[in-house]
C-alpha cells in the first residue's frame, strides 16, 4: 500500500510516470531505468531542471557535498551551471565557476575592467597561494597574492588583491577566461587616449578624496577607468602607499629580476612608468581579449 501510495505521490510531483522497482531504482518516464543508475530520467521533449539561484543564495548553502549541482543565474554573463567539488564551485569542465559579471569600460575600442582583479585561483583552477608572513613573500619565486595590511574586510571588496609578478606571468592564467593582463602596447595606447603621460593619471583616477589623500590632483576620470589608491606590498614583504598611489602590473618582464608597472599619485595627474622587483605587490588591471 505504501509503495503505491509513494508512486503516486512521486508521479503527481513531477507530473511525468515514475517507476520504482524492487531493487530501490528509480525510473523517470521509463520502465527499464539504467543498471548503473539509481535515478533514469528518459525524455525526448523536456530537460533535467537542477535547482536555480543567484550567487548570494549558492554561497549561503551550509556544508555543500561533492557533486552538488545548481544553476547559477547570475553568474557570468549569462548564468552558468556549476557543481561543487568538494573544495569550490566549478563549472562543468572543472574549470573555475564563474562568479558575477565582471564590469568593464570602453576606452578607445578597447575594454578594460573598472574593478581590480580578485581571483584566487588561475585560469585552469590551480589556487594562487596566499603569504601573509613578510618572511615568506619576500622569498617567494613563484606567484602569490595577498590583501592590503592581510586585512581582507577593510580593503578586498574596495581594492581587490595585491599580485606579485610571478603570478602574472604564470603560464596557468591570472586573468579570467576573456581577458588578458595587459601588455606595454596596451599600457602605451591608454596613455595615449588618456591624453598623454602628463594628463593621462588624472583621466584614469576616480574623483574625490573619500579614497584618494587629498589633493587627488587633476582627477577627472572622463575614461571610466576609476583607478583606485590601493597602495603596495614591496620585496620585504612591508605594505605601503594605500589612499595614496595607484600601482598596476605590466605583462613585460623588464628583467630577471623586475617587471613594468604603472602608477599613478595622489599629487599629480602623471601616468608614471618604471621597472620595479617583481617580489612586489600590485594591483592588475585587465583589458578583454
Amino acid at each position: 500500500m505504501i509503495y503505491f501510495m509513494l508512486k503516486k505521490i512521486l508521479s503527481l510531483l513531477f507530473l511525468i510516470p515514475i517507476f520504482l522497482l524492487s531493487n530501490a531504482q528509480v525510473g523517470v518516464g521509463t520502465l527499464s531505468p539504467a543498471s548503473s543508475a539509481q535515478l533514469d530520467v528518459s525524455s525526448s521533449s523536456k530537460g533535467f531542471l537542477p535547482p536555480r539561484m543567484i550567487l548570494a543564495q549558492r554561497d549561503a548553502i551550509t556544508g555543500p557535498v561533492s557533486g552538488l549541482q545548481i544553476w547559477c543565474s547570475n553568474c557570468g554573463n549569462e548564468g552558468e551551471m556549476q557543481v561543487y567539488n568538494g573544495t569550490r564551485w566549478t563549472n562543468m569542465i572543472g574549470g573555475i565557476a564563474a562568479s558575477l559579471p565582471i564590469p568593464g569600460v570602453t576606452i578607445c575600442g578597447e575594454v578594460w575592467m573598472t574593478k581590480s582583479l580578485d581571483v584566487a585561483f588561475y585560469r585552469n583552477g590551480d589556487p594562487i597561494p596566499k603569504v601573509t608572513d613578510p618572511a615568506s613573500w619576500a622569498s617567494l619565486t613563484t606567484g602569490a597574492y595577498c590583501y592590503y595590511n592581510n586585512d581582507s574586510a577593510a580593503y578586498a571588496a574596495i581594492y581587490g588583491k595585491l599580485y606579485n609578478w610571478y603570478a602574472v606571468n604564470d603560464s596557468r592564467g591570472l586573468a579570467p577566461a576573456g581577458w588578458h593582463v595587459p601588455n606595454q602596447a596596451d599600457l602605451l595606447a591608454l596613455e595615449s587616449c588618456a591624453g598623454g603621460a602628463s594628463n593621462a593619471g588624472g583621466a584614469l583616477k576616480a574623483t574625490g578624496t573619500s579614497l584618494w589623500t587629498s589633493p587627488n590632483s587633476g582627477a577627472n576620470n572622463s575614461t571610466g577607468f576609476t583607478a583606485l589608491p590601493a597602495g603596495s606590498r614591496n620585496n620585504s614583504g612591508i605594505f605601503f602607499d594605500v589612499a595614496l598611489f595607484s600601482y598596476f602590473w605590466n605583462a613585460k618582464e623588464e628583467t630577471s629580476t623586475t617587471g613594468r608597472v604603472n602608477y599613478l599619485s595622489y599629487n599629480n595627474a602623471t601616468n608614471v612608468t618604471g621597472a620595479l622587483n617583481k617580489k612586489f605587490g600590485f594591483s592588475v588591471r585587465c583589458i578583454k581579449d
